[in-house]
């Protein structure tokens, strides 16, 4: 049973999203990683704390809407993508640039 537990902590995180705004945000202690669209904040907080050992104070999630584009003349669509701010409390902190 841990073992499905656990492979689902790692289907909620997708990855983390690492863009000049949220390297600024990581300065105070806010992470913001890509995640299931199923998931709810209590999955979310659970999977940081286990996977990667630190205290998770709050958590916020929002759904960007993908966009519409134009490709070689046809209209396409981009897929929504669920993201969750994770704010971690004082003395923890994760190195998501160190396996870029």
């Amino acid at each position: 049973m841990a073992n499905k537990a656990t492979e689902r902590m790692y289907q909620i995180l997708v990855k983390p999203v690492i863009t000049e705004k949220t390297s600024q945000v990581a300065e105070n202690n806010v992470l913001t990683f890509q995640v299931a669209a199923d998931s709810n904040k209590t999955e979310i907080k659970q999977a940081v704390e286990t996977l990667y050992g630190v205290k998770v104070e709050r958590v916020n999630t929002l759904v960007q809407q993908g966009k519409t584009k134009r490709f070689r003349g046809h209209l396409g669509r981009r897929s929504d993508v669920k993201k969750a701010m994770v704010k971690l409390a004082d003395g923890h902190n994760i190195d998501v640039s160190a396996g870029v």
